[in-house]
């Protein structure tokens, strides 16, 4: 089975696949493509650098999860990107 997050192994390689989500993508596509590249990274990391706990951001990044605009606007710089509108 084919797993994106290992071939996330730069962060222009997360910007990148990001940018290309968010073109063609809608909002649970998105959030799941910030779980991929959290997954990428390490959640560990990723969690510590957006300020949430490890299981936090597991939960608000699951299927099922609603993460509030804050927390994906905090992965998102963990990521080393940031959010703009075009």
């Amino acid at each position: 089975k084919l797993d994106i997050a290992e071939h996330l192994q730069t962060e222009n390689d997360i910007r990148d696949f990001l940018n290309e989500v968010a073109a063609t993508g809608n909002e649970s596509d998105f959030i799941h493509a910030l779980s991929t590249a959290a997954r990428a990274m390490g959640m560990t990391e990723v969690a510590k650098k957006a300020g949430v706990t490890r299981a936090s951001l597991y939960k608000s990044l699951s299927e099922n999860g609603n993460p509030r605009f804050e927390t994906i606007s905090k992965v998102t710089k963990a990521l080393g990107c940031r959010l703009t509108v075009t």
